[in-house]
């Protein structure tokens, strides 16, 4: 998809500042925490007509393909993109208030509860939009920044990889009885996933990005220009 926000590089630049531990032309302290946040929707628990059987020699793993829905559940995590530490928690549907819970849990926690600045990377969803959004963040955490990611830009927020490896290693099958059982494999999957875990080896710059922009302006005169740096 073409960039169609008008601050595309301006906002996309703050946010690849802050994976290089940069924020307004100067290096973070020791103090200060990048934290990517999202939410993972529709999570169906999938109640097999029959045992899913394991693998086994010369055979792959056998899933029946009829099953019953168990609902669905959102899953919210918050990815710190330099410590390579989740933080998350499973609700029945997301909103401000299943949001504010999350930064709620995070907060709460160290090193966050005591850091100078933590700067919350967000995409443009509703449960975390626009200014309001940036002005109720300030309402319930003095020292917490929200930045958001361009319109249409959410492969520029981390937690999306982690999400990404959710999905492939924790939800492939989403074979669980009901709710409460798909919640507790994520929260474990999430634990063991901390327990490993690196930061991920993150390399598009500000000066990619520009890149990447003065090429697809090339193409599209629409394209958002390049930063003027």
């Amino acid at each position: 998809m073409f960039p169609r926000d008008p601050a595309f590089a301006a906002k996309g630049g703050r946010v690849l500042d802050l994976y290089q531990r940069r924020w307004c032309d100067r290096e973070l302290g020791d103090g200060e925490f990048v934290v990517s946040v999202d939410e993972k929707t529709s999570i169906q628990p999938r109640c097999r007509c029959h045992p899913t059987l394991p693998p086994a020699k010369a055979r792959a793993i056998r899933v029946e393909h009829e099953y019953v829905r168990g609902g669905a559940l959102a899953y919210l995590a918050a990815y710190d993109v330099h410590r390579a530490q989740v933080s998350g928690r499973c609700e029945l549907s997301t909103g401000i208030d299943p949001f504010h819970r999350l930064v709620d849990q995070l907060m709460a926690a160290e090193p966050y509860a005591s850091a100078e600045t933590v700067y919350l990377i967000a995409d443009n969803g509703s449960s975390h939009r626009g200014k309001a959004s940036v002005d109720r963040m300030a309402g319930w955490y003095p020292n917490v920044v929200l930045v958001h990611t361009p319109v249409h830009a959410s492969w520029l927020n981390q937690v999306e990889i982690y999400f990404s490896i959710v999905e492939n290693k924790a939800l492939a099958f989403s074979d669980f009885d009901d709710l409460d059982a798909a919640a507790a494999h994520l929260l474990a999957f999430e634990e063991r996933f901390n327990a490993t875990a690196t930061p991920f080896n993150w390399k598009f710059t500000r000066n990619d990005l520009d890149a990447m922009l003065r090429r697809m302006a090339a193409h599209d005169p629409q394209t958002p220009k390049a930063s003027a740096a």
